[in-house]
């Protein structure tokens, strides 16, 4: 797939201020700092597109992106950040749910976690909640980059292991340095296109 361009849309915050869109869309989720916006960045080629932070919890709203006028990127806040307050997690726990039930256009989720380390009991929480709602759900692994060859088959069986998911189609490993599994990606983007 060659990206001719991407660009942000809109951020919405409830049913009634999503866009209206004629494209599929692709959901991104996953905990704050797992690496959603340097996953946009990477797969896109473009470092500003997407806003990076040292900080988590910096995506308030539901984001999309419009790329090569085909399709949709829609970005979560991340969940987990503890320094956000009950009432606001809540307020993005709802919007989310919101979207996954109600997304007429959503054909993919991907689910961001770190490849370093045991999905957290929110990400585990987020798939079964995925599953429910019978969503396809691939699996990014974030930080491939960051960990030992010797460790990479120990740290997948151990992601598998505590998701209760052992279908090996459904983990991309990703590296953003290395630009690694990029065009496994695109491949499921191109699926629905």
């Amino acid at each position: 797939m060659k990206i001719s361009s991407a660009n942000y849309l809109i951020g919405a915050t409830n049913r009634s201020n999503f866009p209206k869109l004629p494209y599929p869309e692709f959901f991104l989720c996953g905990r704050s700092n797992v690496g959603k916006s340097t996953f946009i960045n990477t797969i896109f080629n473009n470092k500003n597109l997407a806003k990076t932070s040292s900080k988590p919890g910096k995506t308030q709203v539901l984001n999309w992106f419009l790329v090569n006028d085909q399709f949709c990127i829609v970005d979560a806040p991340g969940y987990g950040y503890a320094k956000v307050s009950k009432a606001q997690k809540e307020t993005f726990g709802n919007m989310i749910e919101d979207y996954l039930i109600n997304g007429e256009n959503l054909k993919v989720v991907f689910q961001l976690l770190d490849y370093r380390h045991e999905p957290s009991d929110e990400d585990v929480l987020m798939f079964n909640f995925l599953k429910y709602y019978n969503k396809e759900v691939y699996f990014i692994l974030t930080k491939e980059d960051k960990i030992k060859k010797n460790d990479l088959k120990k740290n997948m069986n151990m992601i598998m292991k505590k998701l209760d998911c052992y279908d090996n189609d459904r983990f991309i490993p990703i590296s953003s340095v290395k630009r690694t599994n990029i065009n496994q990606v695109f491949d499921i983007f191109n699926k629905y296109l």
